[in-house]
């Protein structure tokens, strides 16, 4: 996996989540609460999921076969995939089930300094956990507001390392939240309520983790900045003069596939397109390294057919 794939947090969150989910697992054995025992199990399902991360770039750095051909660096999405359906089904069904059973059988928190005390340890944790995701975001972010990054990110790893400490943060307010108003009223309902709202807001991260590595899944092209890249590299003004239309796919977080019908003049000669095209290639690379997958088909340019096709802004012509 690449430095952008984000290994050092995912490691870090990976850590931080196995001390936090054993201290909250021994803080529901004393006290009994529910929100406890919904957040070990989070931050249970927390570690198994970078755990899937951690394995999902392993498996990607597999060398292509004639079976694969294009590698496998696609395995990266399937495993960040998994990683919402663990969080949706292991994480907050629970959450919402022992919430709901709480609210229905409520009993009072005993040793109230345990819950208590886990929970302030686990804020500091995951606290540096999501410091740590951030700090490995900004590099690669740039300008993009944090919406747009866990949008538009093709490595899956750090807007799941992100979604997921931002919910374990908030998860732990909303527990805290939960057993303080359960010691303060007596009523361990507000435990169980508590509860509820972890399960509640685990669903809604992992839905929203589902949809965005699912259109990773099915393929996205490159960013718009990539694309503007690809296309001056191609075009030199002498023997390629425009590009015809282009097609960009991720086959993986770092390795782009591009096919475009270029333009060429109508009496160069077979010598000299395969030069130009060759040429194109490199200058490709040298202007998005990523782009490791390149086919050019070279055609004549027909501004006549390009005004008759059926949608010329679309497909702009070619034979």
């Amino acid at each position: 996996m690449s430095a952008s794939g984000g290994t050092k947090a995912i490691v870090a969150a990976l850590s931080a989540n196995l001390a936090i989910a054993a201290a909250k697992f021994v803080a529901f054995l004393f006290s009994g609460s529910s929100s406890m025992l919904a957040e070990s199990v989070h931050s249970l399902a927390d570690s198994g999921n970078q755990g899937l991360l951690l394995l999902g770039g392993k498996k990607a750095q597999r060398e292509a076969t004639p079976q694969h051909p294009f590698g496998y660096g696609r395995e990266r999405y399937i495993y960040a995939f998994l990683v919402s359906i663990v969080l949706f089904s292991v994480g907050g069904m629970f959450a919402v089930y022992e919430g709901y059973e709480k609210i229905q059988h409520p009993h009072a928190i005993e040793a109230w300094y345990w819950p208590v005390g886990v929970l302030v340890f686990a804020i500091v944790a995951e606290g540096f956990s999501f410091r740590t995701a951030i700090k490995e975001s900004n590099v690669t972010r740039g300008g993009l507001s944090w919406k747009e990054f866990i949008r538009r990110a093709k490595a899956p790893e750090l807007p799941v390392v992100l979604l997921e400490d931002f919910g374990a943060l908030v998860g732990l307010v909303l527990a805290l939240l939960g057993v303080g108003l359960a010691l303060a009223t007596g009523d361990g309902v507000w435990d169980g309520i508590g509860t509820l709202c972890i399960g509640v807001l685990l669903i809604l991260i992992a839905l929203i983790l589902a949809a965005e590595t699912k259109s990773l899944l099915l393929g996205e092209s490159a960013g718009v900045d990539e694309v503007a890249k690809i296309k001056a590299a191609i075009v030199d003004g002498d023997t390629v003069t425009s590009v015809i239309h282009m097609r960009t796919l991720h086959l993986g977080p770092e390795e782009l596939l591009v096919a475009a019908k270029i333009a060429v003049q109508h009496d160069d000669t077979a010598q000299e397109v395969a030069t130009a095209i060759n040429e194109a290639e490199s200058r490709i690379r040298a202007a998005v390294p990523i782009a490791r997958v390149i086919y050019l088909e070279p055609d004549i340019y027909s501004a006549e057919e390009a005004a008759a096709g059926p949608d010329p802004a679309a497909t702009p012509g070619g034979r």
